[in-house]
């Protein structure tokens, strides 16, 4: 549990740590304002357009193998980046970081879930997994500040060498080796479809920002998606072995989780995009005191995941993750109108402890209901699709957030978040008992418990 929680500590610190030193990269490589999104954006891409591909992988060629290969990936990746000379070279590098964390981060859930089968034993791994994850998160901008303020914005990536190491060599003496029964074949082109049907996406909504919505590639890039995304759901109907089979999701209770899952990434992903850029900018903080004043944002987090457990086993999951909703809300809203010349302690620390609070509260309980039911059969698919779910929606996010400017991409985030809620309110199915019931292998026959 440990090694597995060290390693996605260390991918989640990726999804953030650009966040602060992104104006010390634009300077030093060269990037254009449309290009600087794309070093968040490639990593999103590439892990949350592989997951479910690499999840199926982990699932059916070995849970740990899929793991090892995926992290020595990631580490030959960061080491391309922190040696990057040209801005193409951070990019296709922080690509396939995201390729080496689409097949090490479902792995890692999926070893957590198996390990912990009963549901309520299984939803307290998940809120430290979870925990962990956005400990990594805010880790990930305090020490960009750090090192770019007094190294350089290369060591971001640098740093995660030694973690890597740590993992190929202790995780085999750990782990044993998992699969699901029986041999079944791997959707290849649904996740080339899949990957850019989303990358199609983000490059059209990265390009409005500078030539708007009438011009022939931004028409075209969308129009690309939306076709790509139509082949890949008659492809799925087809295939063999689809990425995510439709009995999978006849689970309304997962179905739900994911879709809030999807609204929620893009506005927090986009909130820690802007609220970087904005803090550094509007307010004039150097990277490490950004990153600094950043930290209260873990102890929020930390609080509400405390608090999830407790709330989601008195009130269910649905009034649970509604309540979390509403806070997030308000923390977005009160962080929309930081503006030039505003304290830290009046205008910002309000509204980002507010939020923290509010993600803590809703990261377990969106967890544990997206893998509800999986058994050593699905673990890593259902592991792999809410993580892919995250990763695209952080970068849909990112890409049409940011668009909007800071205090727009804040109110818009806030709706987002807000379309989140109703689906809970009028689809998730209640639980007044939380997660009290162990979790049992789907019989044939059996209906599912949403």
């Amino acid at each position: 549990m440990i090694v597995l929680c060290l390693v996605q500590f260390m991918l989640v610190l990726d999804d953030t740590v650009v966040s602060v030193a992104l104006p010390s990269i634009r300077d030093e490589l060269g990037f254009t304002a449309s290009g600087l999104p794309w070093v968040v954006n490639a990593y999103f891409l590439a892990f949350g357009g592989l997951l479910l591909l690499c999840g199926r992988m982990a699932d059916l060629l070995g849970r740990r193998r899929v793991f090892l290969i995926g992290v020595a990936l990631f580490g030959v990746a960061s080491l391309a980046c922190g040696l990057a000379q040209e801005p193409w070279q951070l990019v296709v590098g922080r690509f396939v970081q995201g390729a080496g964390s689409a097949m090490a981060s479902p792995a890692a859930m999926s070893m957590i879930t198996l390990l912990y089968p009963g549901q309520e034993e299984r939803a307290r791994a998940l809120g430290v997994w979870g925990g962990i994850a956005a400990l990594g998160g805010t880790s990930g901008l305090v020490l960009s500040g750090a090192l770019t303020d007094l190294v350089s914005w290369r060591w971001i990536f640098l740093i995660n060498l030694p973690v890597v190491a740590v993992a190929l060599a202790s995780l085999p003496r750990l782990v044993p080796e998992s699969r699901a029964p029986g041999r079944r074949s791997l959707d290849v082109p649904g996740a080339v479809l899949v990957t850019g049907a989303a990358v199609s996406l983000v490059y059209g909504l990265l390009r409005t920002g500078e030539t708007g919505w009438s011009d022939p590639l931004v028409i075209g890039a969308v129009g690309l998606s939306a076709a790509l995304a139509v082949v890949f759901l008659v492809a799925e109907s087809r295939a063999e072995a689809p990425l995510v089979p439709r009995s999978f999701l006849a689970s309304r209770t997962r179905a739900v989780a994911n879709g809030a899952t999807l609204l929620f990434s893009m506005a927090m992903y986009a909130m820690s995009f802007l609220l970087m850029i904005q803090v550094q900018t509007a307010l004039g903080y150097s990277p490490l005191l950004a990153g600094i004043a950043y930290l209260p944002y873990g102890g929020g987090i930390l609080a509400g995941m405390w608090l999830s457990s407790r709330i989601s086993l008195r009130i269910g999951t649905r009034w649970a993750l509604l309540l979390a909703f509403l806070i997030n809300i308000a923390g977005l809203l009160l962080l929309s109108g930081v503006a030039a010349g505003d304290s830290y302690a009046a205008h910002v620390l309000p509204g980002m402890l507010v939020l923290s609070v509010g993600n803590g509260l809703s990261l377990p309980v969106m967890a544990a209901t997206a893998v509800d039911g999986t058994t050593e059969e699905d673990a890593g698919l259902g592991s792999a699709l809410f993580t892919s779910v995250q990763q695209v929606g952080g970068a849909v996010g990112v890409a049409a957030l940011a668009v909007m400017g800071y205090s727009g991409g804040l109110t818009a985030g806030a709706i987002c978040v807000a379309l989140g809620a109703v689906l809970i309110v009028v689809l998730l199915p209640s639980r007044t008992g939380g997660t009290r019931e162990p979790y049992q292998p789907s019989a044939p026959g059996r209906a599912d418990r949403g």
